[in-house]
């Protein structure tokens, strides 16, 4: 088979390609993997889908199967599940959730006993144990099997973590608040609310096929309107497991994460607390940010498309603020994963302390205008191959030369090929992106 993790674990239609025998072995391999070959405990968490019982049962009884005990904290955010690795010290984490995807795909990560993502060779340790028929290891019997425990306080503790990274509070601040019928639902309404914010709130309830659907990071309409409908300063929206957040200013305009990283690298330099002076993006990030960190004596530093990516650039050289333009962003002080709730508490943070509108903060980037077309294919692997698709972009970035850029890729989850470019003038890039599109159809189907 193909390489089952993804950029983000693994993931797929549930039930038809993400199976409850599938699920039972990668609790087997959570279990071997992550704990001391069977004998430990492993934080497992999920977002609000339909299909998320049935496979917790499966990769609960996986994990217990191998002789480790699963810590259940039913549904929680995934920077929840890793936080609470750590802060119980667990031999791992896993979480069930397809992020923002939607309801009917589901998915299953790992988290490392300090709160890390898994490096690409262990991934690959545990395909291999996957694709044997044979079993690497003998399954205990008798009081060697593990058990499974509810954690109840996983919510609390994980808020009270939150509340924390913001000492002095948000009193006076009035905050929109969407969930996305999601993960977030059961903590930033909370967490907002305990720091003396005026919450206001949508989409914070779920009946298992509503987890992002026309609401949330991933649509952004009806927080804007809520923002303009209830004068709130600001709006913040989730994605299903809320490891990601996009905001909306206090005048309804979207605000992604390149300028939610602008915003907050800015106020972290400001403050002596951006170590090397270096923020961690990616091959996403808009040149518009790269121009303005360069103005502030910010260097930035690429990584390919993965929030795992830009976690392992910000460990490499000790930085402490790294993220997508997606919301995916990591604030190194507090989480070891995306955490779409510690971002949204930073930029209220910022705007308490600068008594600055979200909508002045964001001047200190300059948005190039960007299009990003997501292109369905039937083979995105024939995309390394294909000499008229790299032709074709080696044309654009010529035509477009230093005021300009295209990227084409492949989703590292889905069947799509992403064709963005920027360019200082918003047709010179739709006409680029709308070229490659042909091409792409054309040579992948």
């Amino acid at each position: 088979m193909g390489r089952l993790f993804g950029t983000d674990g693994v993931r797929g239609v549930a039930n038809a390609e993400l199976t409850p025998e599938l699920a039972f072995r990668l609790g087997e391999a959570a279990g071997h993997f992550l704990c001391d070959r069977g004998r430990g405990r492993v934080v497992v968490g999920k977002d609000t889908r339909r299909s998320g019982d049935m496979l917790e049962a499966a990769l609960v009884a996986g994990i217990c199967s191998s002789g480790a005990d699963a810590l259940n904290c039913g549904i929680v955010p995934t920077p929840a599940v890793a936080f609470l690795t750590r802060e119980l010290g667990a031999d791992g984490g896993v979480v069930i959730s397809a992020s923002h995807n939607p309801a009917e795909y589901n998915g299953i990560k790992f988290f490392s006993r300090d709160g890390f993502k898994l490096l690409d060779e262990l991934e690959d340790e545990i395909e291999d144990f996957l694709e044997n028929g044979e079993r690497a290891f003998t399954r205990p019997v008798g009081l060697a099997v593990g058990r499974a425990h509810p954690l109840e306080d996983a919510v609390e503790r994980y808020v009270a973590h939150a509340v924390s990274t913001v000492p002095g509070g948000l009193a006076g601040l009035k905050v929109a608040l969407d969930c996305g019928h999601g993960a977030a639902a059961r903590t930033s309404e909370r967490a907002l609310r305990e720091l003396g914010a005026d919450v206001v709130a949508i989409n914070c309830d779920w009946d298992g096929m509503d987890i992002n659907g026309g609401c949330g990071s991933t649509h952004l309409g009806p927080l804007v309107a809520l923002v303009r409908e209830s004068g709130a300063d600001l709006g913040l929206a989730h994605d299903g497991d809320a490891d990601r957040v996009l905001a909306v200013d206090e005048t309804g305009a979207e605000v992604d994460g390149d300028q939610i990283m602008a915003v907050c690298a800015a106020q972290m330099k400001h403050e002596s607390r951006l170590p090397h002076d270096t923020v961690v993006g990616t091959v996403m990030t808009n040149l518009g940010f790269e121009v303005a960190m360069r103005g502030l004596g910010i260097a930035t530093v690429k990584t390919k498309v993965g929030d795992r990516y830009v976690l392992d650039q910000m460990r490499s050289m000790g930085a402490m603020l790294g993220g997508e333009q997606s919301g995916h962003i990591i604030f190194m002080e507090y989480a070891t994963t995306g955490d779409g709730l510690a971002t949204g508490l930073q930029v209220a943070r910022v705007m308490k302390a600068t008594g600055k509108p979200l909508s002045e903060l964001t001047r200190v980037m300059q948005r190039y205008p960007q299009v990003l077309v997501n292109v369905r294919v039937s083979d995105k692997g024939r995309m390394a191959t294909s000499a008229a698709l790299a032709a074709a972009i080696a044309a654009e970035e010529e035509a477009l030369g230093v005021s300009g850029r295209v990227l084409v890729r492949a989703s590292g989850t889905e069947p799509v090929v992403r064709v963005m470019a920027e360019a200082s003038e918003l047709e010179a890039a739709e006409g680029a992106v709308y070229r490659l599109v042909e091409v792409v159809q054309a040579e992948l189907g």
